[in-house]
């Protein structure tokens, strides 16, 4: 069945005409360069539990990025018609996603991350037709999570983080999962843009685990809004 856009949506579709880089991060984004990629976030609605958005959480064995919670999608291939079919094809890799499930609303600013090059443009989606989805590659991907709206605004589940190199960015603490980096920042703007989110205690700062706390996110940093850690 196809669920058609709901009302909670609105805030957020009237504010995404105006969205601008500086309302993720700090960073201006080079006017050309960089690595291009995509993600998904993906918009959802459980019956009993509300909005949520789909996250996936990375093997604990891989190099880069080891256990870290982020949106499905990777570097756009050659053979993808546009940065939206990037995002669709990687959640499709990665998590089974069925790219006609998803109504595309728009793509948000192009985002840099200098310590890896990367220039993100964020797909925002509903997902109008939800099916399960799963890890198609363990050895990527050891959990996909629909982590509830309600759930991410809660004052007690929000908090920032402290990498070793000094940067401090905002994080999400839900279902288990430490949401920080680069995906906590693209969360906290949008949980921002929809109106949904609610005054938290900003001084709650913690360190990140050691085994969370690689590669470096940019040096020097101290902002909440800065965009780091894919």
């Amino acid at each position: 069945m196809i669920r058609p856009l709901p009302g909670w949506m609105d805030p957020l579709l009237a504010r995404l005409g105006t969205a601008r880089v500086e309302d993720f991060t700090t960073l201006p984004t080079p006017d050309s360069g960089g690595r291009q990629s995509a993600v998904l976030v993906l918009l959802g609605e459980e019956p009993g539990v509300g909005p949520d958005v789909l996250v996936l959480q990375r093997a604990a064995t891989l190099r880069n990025h080891a256990g870290q919670p982020a949106f499905p999608g990777g570097v756009a291939d050659p053979g993808d018609a546009d940065l939206v079919a990037t995002a669709l094809r990687e959640a499709n890799e990665e998590v089974g996603l069925d790219p006609d499930s998803v109504t595309v609303l728009a793509e948000l600013p192009k985002l840099w991350i200098p310590v890896s090059d990367f220039v993100v443009t964020p797909v925002l989606g509903w997902w109008h037709r939800p099916h399960p989805v799963h890890s198609r590659e363990p050895a990527e991907v050891a959990h996909v999570a629909r982590l509830p709206v309600a759930e991410l605004v809660d004052p007690e589940n929000r908090l920032r983080v402290r990498h070793p190199s000094g940067w401090i960015g905002p994080a999400f603490s839900v279902r288990g999962m430490l949401v920080w980096g680069f995906t906590a920042g693209v969360l906290a703007a949008v949980l921002e843009m929809g109106g949904w989110a609610r005054p938290w205690p900003r001084d709650r700062v913690v360190d990140l685990p050691p085994t969370a706390a690689t590669p470096a996110p940019s040096a020097g940093t101290d902002e909440a809004d800065e965009l780091a850690g894919r």
